[in-house]
């Protein structure tokens, strides 16, 4: 989630579509806060690690 999110930023900052930028610093937001429950040891989805 986090690669995704770094490539749809960098589509949208290259081509100026804004809309992929904003989904791209969401789906980084979203992956950090899961990498982070995950390494913290929470269960993420029920789920022991998030990937």
């Amino acid at each position: 989630m986090i690669v995704l999110g770094i490539i749809l930023l960098i589509i949208g900052f290259v081509f100026g579509i804004s809309i992929l930028w904003a989904i791209g610093i969401a789906l980084l937001v979203i992956g950090a806060v899961l990498w982070l429950l995950g390494a913290l040891g929470h269960a993420v989805g029920g789920r022991r690690h998030y990937w």
